[in-house]
C-alpha cells in the first residue's frame, strides 16, 4: 500500500514537471481571457506579452496610438466577446473599426468571429464554446490601416509524454456509437422447478429391510435407494431412483412399516428458476424475451432471459413473479435463496456516448479529458440518458475523439496543481 501511494506520488511529480498550466481573472461583471504563452520554461515575462491591462480590466492592445481592449462577457448570456476601441487612449465609435478574431483550437479547429457595432463596444458574432483554451489571432483595420496581434490563451491542458502515460496507467478510447440499456432492478428468491422433482412411494406396503441411501446423496436415475418386503407376497423388491438429483428428503428407516408417506424427495437441481417480484409501478416494463442478471448475494452473477411472465398476482404481495429459468450445473444456486434480478428493460441506441468511469467534475462541468498527440485537454459535456457503464453526449465532444477512461483523475489532479481556476 506504500509503495502504491509513493509510486503515484511520484508519477503525479513526474507530470507537474511537463503539465501545461491554466491562468483566468475575473471582475464582477467580465470574465476576461486566460492567456498563456508556454515554452516549456515556465511563463512568459510580462514584457513579452503583446498587451496590458485595459481600464475596464481586460487586454489592452495597442499600436501607433490605436487601441483595442478585448473581454469575454458572459453575465446572465453565453459567452461572447466585446471589444472596446480607444485613438490616443480616448473611446473611439466601434463602426469606425473593422475587426476579426481567430481562435485555433488543439485538435485543428479554428473558431471564427466577425464583429458589429453595439452601444460603446463591438460585439462578437457568436458564442465562445467551451473549452476557452485556444490560440487567438487578432485582426482589425482602421483609417485604411491594419493591425494584427497574437497571443496564447490555455486552460485545462496538460502535456504528458506517452510513456510517462502508459506508466502511469493512463487509458483512452475512442468516443463514438453505443447502446444504453435501461434496466429494473427486482428481488426474488430461487425454486426448485416442479417438472424437476420426484417423491419416491413404495409400491406395496411392507417392511423395510434395507436403506442405500441417505439425506443429501446425489443418485443417477436406477440407483438402488432401499429394499422392502411386501406384506402380502412376502417378497423382496427393490425402490429406484425415478431420476438425478440429489436427495432433499428422507423418510425412511429399516423396519419401518411404509404406506402413503414418501420415502424419498429427490431433485434435480441442474436447472433452477428464479422467481423475481414484480409489483404494479413496474408491470408494463417487464416482458417475457427480455435479458436479466441475476446476482446472489454474495455477488455471484449470472445471465438469463425472463422466459414467462406470470398472469396472476400473490394476494400477499400484491407482485407479480417473473420467471428466468438458470442453468445451475455448478450447484452455485439453491432453492430459497434471495437474489437479486437487472433486467434490461430498453435498449437504447445513442450516436455518442462515453464511459461512465471517465467523467470528471471540472468548475461547475461534467468533463472528459481529450487526448490529442501527447496534450490532454478538458471538454465539458452537455449529457442525456445514461446507465451504470456509459452516458450519452449531446454536446461538447466531437466524434472519434480519442479521451481518457482509466486514471482520468491523474490529468485532473496535475491540470488543478497548477492552482488555475476559471469562475463562471
Amino acid at each position: 500500500m506504500i509503495r502504491t501511494i509513493v509510486f503515484t506520488l511520484l508519477v503525479l511529480a513526474l507530470i507537474g514537471t511537463v503539465a501545461w498550466q491554466m491562468l483566468e481573472a475575473s471582475p464582477s461583471k467580465i470574465t476576461h481571457l486566460i492567456d498563456r504563452n508556454d515554452d516549456h520554461a515556465g511563463h512568459a515575462d510580462e514584457a513579452d506579452k503583446p498587451y496590458r491591462e485595459g481600464p475596464r480590466g481586460g487586454k489592452l492592445f495597442e499600436q501607433d496610438g490605436f487601441g483595442l481592449e478585448l473581454t469575454l462577457y458572459e453575465t446572465g448570456i453565453p459567452p461572447e466577446f466585446h471589444v472596446y476601441l480607444y485613438r490616443h487612449k480616448q473611446p473611439l465609435p466601434p463602426a469606425e473599426v473593422e475587426l476579426s478574431i481567430e481562435l485555433s483550437r488543439l485538435d485543428g479547429q479554428v473558431d471564427r468571429f466577425d464583429f458589429a457595432p453595439q452601444q460603446d463596444y463591438l460585439r462578437g458574432q457568436g458564442i465562445v464554446a467551451e473549452p476557452h483554451s485556444f490560440d487567438v489571432t487578432i485582426k482589425a483595420s482602421y483609417a485604411g490601416h491594419r493591425y494584427e496581434w497574437s497571443f496564447a490563451s490555455y486552460e485545462g491542458r496538460s502535456r504528458i509524454p506517452d510513456a510517462l502515460a502508459t506508466e502511469a496507467g493512463i487509458v483512452t478510447e475512442i468516443a463514438g456509437a453505443a447502446t444504453i440499456e435501461k434496466t429494473l432492478q427486482l428481488t426474488g428468491r430461487v425454486q426448485t422447478m416442479p417438472n424437476r422433482m420426484a417423491s419416491v412411494r413404495a409400491r406395496f406396503p411392507g417392511v423395510v429391510q434395507q436403506v442405500h441411501r441417505n439425506l443429501g446423496d446425489t443418485v443417477k436415475a436406477g440407483d438402488l435407494l432401499a429394499r422392502i418386503q411386501s406384506n402380502e407376497s412376502l417378497q423382496s423388491y427393490s425402490v429406484k431412483a425415478p431420476i438425478d438429483g440429489v436427495i432433499l428428503t428422507r423418510d425412511v428407516q429399516i423396519g419401518m412399516n411404509t404406506g402413503e408417506t414418501p420415502l424419498f424427495l429427490i431433485a434435480d437441481l441442474s436447472q433452477v428458476w428464479v422467481e423475481l417480484d414484480v409489483f404494479d409501478k413496474d408491470l408494463e416494463q417487464v416482458r417475457a424475451g427480455q435479458a436479466v442478471h441475476i446476482a446472489t448475494l454474495d455477488g455471484e452473477a449470472i445471465a438469463g432471459v425472463v422466459d414467462w411472465v406470470s398472469p396472476l398476482a400473490s394476494h400477499a404481495s400484491q407482485s407479480v413473479q417473473a420467471r428466468v429459468m438458470l442453468d445451475n450445473t455448478d450447484g452455485e444456486l439453491r432453492p430459497g435463496q434471495f437474489v437479486r434480478g437487472s433486467v434490461t428493460a430498453a435498449e437504447i441506441p445513442v450516436e455518442l456516448a462515453v464511459r461512465q468511469s471517465a467523467i470528471q467534475q471540472f468548475r461547475d462541468f461534467r468533463v472528459v479529458f481529450a487526448k490529442i498527440d501527447d496534450t490532454y485537454e478538458v471538454r465539458m459535456l452537455e449529457l442525456g440518458r445514461r446507465n451504470a457503464d456509459w452516458v450519452e453526449v449531446t454536446g461538447g465532444l466531437k466524434p472519434g475523439t480519442e479521451y481518457v477512461t482509466g486514471n482520468s483523475y491523474l490529468i485532473k489532479a496535475d491540470i488543478e496543481k497548477s492552482g488555475a481556476s476559471h469562475d463562471h
